[in-house]
């Protein structure tokens, strides 16, 4: 693919995140993407990064980093080019890692269906604050009115809201996680104060964000009270290792949220290989629950309604079969197109 074609790519990819992402959620980082989409020479400036420093959420936060101010993209157009060796310097030494904990809202539901203890093994972990489902009290909203899960867990609190549109999709009961640990390329120690910070630069701008910097915080709160095992390592070389260290009386879960969009197709098949032979290969029960958007997994679409709309929100899936649309940031949960 010559440089033309990769410059129209990468345009398309930021008025995509724009119109269809940040849109209704995040009206600055929507201006800011929909600008860049039409701004040729922020475009080339781009493409001749590293494909991984082309993401949209990981230029913004680079950008926060640098110094650029949360203004109208016209206004620090200019600022944002004054500080473009400082913006790729920080995006080459930093990653995309928003670990959203108000996700673990619409992990309740289908973990609570399963039996026993559970161990959870999270893929793109992060600082592992998605790790503590049991230490949330989540207030669902539910067409016959709110529903609120108690945590299950001693501890620090995480405060969630989530809005379901069926009574059936709210967590059965309690959730006991008898072991946690997390696998990621570059983990975070969320104790770090410049870790965490940069946790926080990693979340969008908007009306509702202030919650989610809110929740992160209590979220490291219960991962600093009791850090879980987050091993340095790559999704298919390192999984079956650390799988294999869970205790073999509780039900392995292996999960991931927004991860398997970032290795190439190659990768993601045989990560979905691995991870569904996982069981047979450990002697054990395992699931895999993913939460990733539409069109991370083609060969598996063909079992998605035709005319799902899945806007700012991933298809939940069990064993890759799909269950649920999940709300990007976890503000939302709907299994009525698959019931």
């Amino acid at each position: 693919m010559g440089d033309a074609d990769d410059e129209r790519e990468l345009a398309a990819y930021y008025d995509d995140f724009g119109r269809h992402w940040a849109h209704g959620t995040s009206p600055l980082y929507e201006d800011w993407a929909c600008a860049i989409a039409e701004d040729a020479e922020v475009v080339r400036r781009l493409t001749a990064l590293p494909r991984r420093q082309q993401q949209a959420n990981l230029l913004f936060a680079a950008a926060r980093r640098a110094g650029v101010p949360l203004h109208p993209y016209a206004e620090v157009r200019d600022e944002l080019l004054d500080a473009w060796d400082r913006i790729s310097e920080i995006s080459a030494t930093h990653s995309t890692q928003t670990n959203e904990p108000g996700r673990a809202a619409t992990w309740l539901p289908p973990l609570s269906r399963l039996d026993g203890p559970v161990a959870l093994l999270e893929v793109g972990a992060a600082g592992g604050l998605c790790l503590f489902p049991d230490h949330c009290r989540v207030t669902y909203t539910t067409p016959p009115g709110e529903f609120l899960h108690e945590p299950d867990a001693a501890g620090p609190t995480i405060d969630l809201r989530c809005t379901v549109d069926d009574a059936a999709a709210v967590p059965t009961g309690p959730v006991e996680v008898a072991w946690r640990a997390g696998l990621d390329l570059a983990p975070i120690d969320v104790r770090d104060p410049e870790a965490l910070r940069w946790l926080e630069l990693l979340v969008w701008q908007g009306p509702d964000h202030d919650a989610r910097i809110a929740r992160l915080r209590q979220a490291a709160d219960a991962a600093a009270s009791a850090p879980p095992r987050i091993v340095s390592g790559d999704l298919v070389d390192d999984l079956e290792a650390l799988a294999a260290t869970a205790p073999a009386d509780a039900h392995l879960v292996v999960f991931h949220s927004a991860v398997l969009m970032y290795p190439d197709a190659a990768k993601r098949d045989t990560f979905v290989a691995l991870v569904g032979d996982l069981g047979r290969r450990l002697g054990r029960p395992v699931t895999w629950l993913s939460n990733e958007s539409r069109g991370t997994f083609p060969a598996l679409d063909d079992r998605l309604p035709a005319d799902l709309r899945a806007h700012h929100r991933f298809v939940q899936r069990r064993n890759g079969t799909p269950i649920a649309l999940a709300g990007q940031h976890g503000a939302t949960y709907e299994i009525t197109p698959f019931a």
